[in-house]
């Protein structure tokens, strides 16, 4: 493609000189990428030619950005939809215009996450979601609402039964539920589909080695986290797994917390699923759940209650002082639509003995050292 074909093809007309150098940077960026296309090259050219003046800027975004395997194999069709609609929700909702251009372009335009199966989702989202959050007024508004109706209508769970961790969103549909990534795959796109700035956010493994987790951030006028499919009341940045977050290594590749970018890095966002991947680019965000404080004093005490064929169920458990009826404190287990490592969690005094209450069946324990964290697995008769 010579310079002339180069000018005319991205619409850019007359060039002044001092912004030569710039469109010639762009410009190698994208001709590597589709280089990479082969038989794919002129159905992200048409997607590049098509897309409007205003959606320009974003579809070269995708293009110089996206995986090798979808350089490949994405039709501009689905690329030309997923621009129109994600500059539609931008210009629709209260919050569309606030988020920075970067913001916009790195989390709300694009089409995937990570390694799920490109479907095109956008359109259903957008007019699922849209109606939802036609009241409110704030980002993070919206967000409280979508995590709080969006999995009931669309009658998935949380299940470590699976098909795979990475699922879509349309394949969770199909199978009924998910696991913590496929969930927040599913309000990551949801969030996009309304003009809300989100994010996968994730760690390959507790600092106990429990295993991993994701959830979600989003953006409004800064990143905040919340659990997929786990709305808390009182707003977001809580969850369960707020203090196992609070212990991760920063400099750890197994124990730091990473969080998804589309734009290319030169950090890769773990795929616990497929280790030797590490196609996805990602950031390094642990400090930022690290607060520096003072070492912990109190015990982490986790409850899981079992029944006899060895499920989870959701429970009434009472916490007690040996010989003492009045409880100290009361909670409820977690069942099988919370995510494994979802626990009911008490902090307590450390070294010390305590009786926990769960129906008929009492359960004497000890506790550990200060800052330590223990699981009380509990059967059921």
């Amino acid at each position: 493609m010579n310079r002339a074909a180069i000018v005319c093809f991205f619409g850019l007309g007359l060039l002044l000189p001092w912004n030569l150098v710039s469109f010639a940077n762009e410009n190698a960026a994208l001709e590597k990428q589709l280089s990479l296309a082969g038989k794919n090259r002129d159905q992200l050219e048409k997607a590049l030619a098509l897309a409007t003046q205003a959606e320009k800027k974003g579809m070269e975004f995708l293009v110089a950005n996206m995986p090798e395997a979808d350089l490949q194999k994405l039709g501009a069709e689905f690329l030309l939809e997923n621009a129109r609609l994600a500059y539609q929700a931008r210009k629709e909702t209260p919050w569309g215009q606030a988020p920075p251009e970067e913001i916009f372009l790195n989390h709300v335009l694009p089409y995937a996450n990570v390694d799920e199966k490109r479907d095109p989702w956008r359109k259903e989202f957008h007019e699922l979601c849209l109606p939802m959050v036609k009241e409110c007024k704030t980002a993070t508004e919206a967000v409280q609402k979508l995590n709080g109706e969006l999995f009931k209508t669309l009658k998935v769970n949380y299940s470590p039964q699976r098909r795979a961790p990475n699922l879509s969103p349309k394949e969770s549909l199909a199978q009924g539920n998910a696991s913590c990534t496929g969930l927040s795959i599913i309000l990551v796109n949801a969030c996009r589909a309304v003009g809300i700035p989100a994010r996968l956010v994730g760690t390959p493994n507790w600092i106990d080695k429990r295993g991993n987790h994701t959830w979600v951030e989003i953006w409004d006028e800064g990143w905040h986290f919340t659990g997929a499919c786990e709305p808390d009341p009182k707003g977001l940045n809580r969850g369960w797994f707020t203090a196992d977050a609070s212990k991760a290594i920063q400099d750890s590749p197994e124990h730091a917390i990473f969080a998804v970018t589309f734009a290319k890095s030169k950090q890769h966002f773990p795929l616990v699923w497929a280790r030797n991947d590490k196609s996805i680019p990602g950031e390094n965000v642990t400090s930022r759940y690290t607060p520096k404080a003072a070492p912990a004093k109190l015990a982490r005490v986790s409850i899981k209650v079992l029944n006899a064929e060895k499920k989870r169920v959701a429970l009434a458990v009472q916490l007690f002082l040996p010989g003492q009826e009045k409880s100290l404190a009361q909670g409820t287990s977690k069942g099988e639509t919370a995510d494994l490592n979802d626990f009911l969690t008490f902090e307590l005094e450390p070294q010390k003995e305590f009786l926990l209450r769960t129906g008929k069946k009492e359960t004497r324990f000890r506790t550990r050292s200060g800052g330590e964290h223990q699981i009380l697995e509990i059967q059921l008769p």
